[in-house]
């Protein structure tokens, strides 16, 4: 599981540490890191040109410091002050006594940027809130022009470490150096897109370890280990059946996605009601189709209900009231009560929704853009409100726990080529079957968001890829999470 923590638990992780160590050393430990970052991102050191944009903190010493062992090493480096009376002394001094220099011209400054080997942010550091200050945005688009790389220290300068927004202009760099812990900026757009490629260098923040992560993501082991697994003694009704409330005459299509995916999430059987029946069997004739409606279509452990459902609010109501898992999607989200919805959790009947951002948006009655800005909040909103797990969909997937409380998973797979229609219905019939097959609506979604990413990249491997090539490719990523658990 790969954690990250908030500005504030590792400010506290970083005093903790500091009072056991003798004064600089934390900053020589992150810098050494640094430095050798920026020298494997270089390849050859000696007489590279290396240009250092420096703040005011801690972070421009980290970068003067590392900027000083590139200069022993044969690099020119050249060191931008964007506030020179309040540059780290030390660091500044360090980087003097190695060789290097400081540009004062603004002009000059620009052009060297641009010229650049290598490019160091260290303008801002993790308790830096919105967009870059006035003086530093030539400098920034300097270095995305430019033809050096860019590594930031820490964290892109003008994102928010704590909630990934970006707002204003920010530095883009290619690879991020990262100390003691992730930040969940560097894991949710937009700012996890400015990031680049992280490096994490441990500095010994051991007792960040102790808190509560901010947000977290799921690897390939810890997927493994909640993949439903049948025994010697499963049979379909044992594995969990799982039952697809979805389409409409209009969208039959949404119908058979959903099977699609439910069927090969690990439930022993899937049971359609709706009006798309005769499309489901003729793609899928395993499935158990039933006209009677989801209270009289048998047994199910758990329910999927909404894709393509038009304005089918009764199906919805009818689901809602059922005591099992159900996942909410699409239509559904648009048909369902929030007094039905909050009920279930109150209950302690597990509900999943599955928004993406405009649908997201309308359920808060804000604007499209507030949610893809701020992905972390707005997820944690609608989970409060509805007292239910919501998996936010987009460019990074979020997932958060009914109440909104707890870490929220990013979800660290998938491709842009699963912006396509029809993408979201094979997600959610497969988060349903795993709902059915015992997980909770968390586990149920953050694995489904995992597998369905993986798929998504399988299928694409670049190019175009059709919804239902996607669910074809669930068994292979499903193969390759198993595999790497050996």
């Amino acid at each position: 599981m790969r954690t990250a923590y908030s500005v504030e638990t590792v400010r506290a992780a970083e005093r903790e540490l500091m009072a056991r160590l003798p004064e600089g050393a934390l900053m020589q430990r992150a810098a050494a890191g640094l430095a050798a970052a920026c020298a494997d991102v270089l390849g050859r050191v000696y007489g590279s040109r290396v240009v250092l944009l420096v703040g005011s903190g801690d972070n421009g010493g980290d970068a003067l410091y590392a900027g000083a062992r590139l200069a022993r090493r044969g690099a020119g480096v050249r060191a931008v002050l964007l506030a020179p009376g309040r540059a780290h002394a030390g660091g500044l001094a360090a980087l003097r006594r190695a060789g290097g220099s400081v540009v004062s011209d603004a002009r000059g400054a620009v052009e060297l940027v641009e010229q650049a080997d290598l490019v160091v942010d260290g303008i801002v550091g993790i308790g830096g809130k919105g967009g870059l200050r006035e003086n530093a945005v030539p400098l920034a688009e300097a270095a995305r022009r430019g033809r050096g790389v860019v590594v930031a220290v820490d964290l892109p300068s003008g994102g928010d470490a704590d909630t990934g927004e970006v707002r204003g202009v920010a530095v883009r760099a290619d690879v991020t150096v990262t100390f003691g812990a992730y930040k969940p900026g560097l894991l949710i757009d937009p700012a996890r897109e400015y990031a680049g490629v992280v490096r994490f260098v441990g500095i010994g923040l051991e007792t960040v370890g102790v808190r509560a992560p901010e947000a977290e993501a799921l690897q390939h082991a810890d997927v493994a280990r909640l993949l439903p697994v049948p025994g010697a003694e499963s049979d379909k009704y044992r594995r969990g059946v799982v039952g697809v409330a979805a389409g409409s005459a209009r969208y039959p299509g949404a119908a058979v996605l959903a099977v699609g995916g439910a069927l090969r999430g690990g439930a022993g059987a899937v049971r359609y009601v709706g009006p798309a029946g005769g499309a489901v069997l003729a793609r899928y004739p395993e499935t158990l189709v039933s006209e009677r409606g989801p209270a009289r279509a048998g047994r199910v452990q758990a329910w999927v209900v909404g894709p393509g459902a038009g304005d089918d609010a009764a199906t919805v109501g009818e689901v809602l009231a059922a005591d099992v898992p159900v996942l909410i999607d699409a239509d559904g989200l648009r048909l369902a009560e929030v007094g039905a919805v909050r009920g279930r959790g109150l209950r302690g009947v597990p509900t999943l929704m599955t928004p993406h951002a405009g649908e997201a948006a309308a359920l808060l009655g804000v604007e499209r853009e507030e949610v893809e800005s701020g992905r972390l909040a707005a997820v944690r909103e609608l989970a409060a409100r509805y007292e239910a797990a919501v998996l936010l969909k987009g460019s990074t997937t979020v997932v958060a726990e009914a109440g909104g409380g707890g870490a929220v998973r990013v979800n660290p797979t998938g491709t842009p080529w699963l912006a396509t229609a029809g993408s979201g219905d094979v997600l959610s019939g497969l988060g349903g079957s795993l709902l059915a097959a015992g997980l909770s609506a968390v586990d149920a979604g953050s694995v489904a968001a995992y597998l369905h990413g993986l798929a998504g990249r399988f299928a694409a491997e670049g190019a175009p890829v059709a919804a239902e090539d996607v669910a074809g490719r669930i068994a292979e990523a499903w193969r390759s999470v198993v595999g790497a658990r050996g």
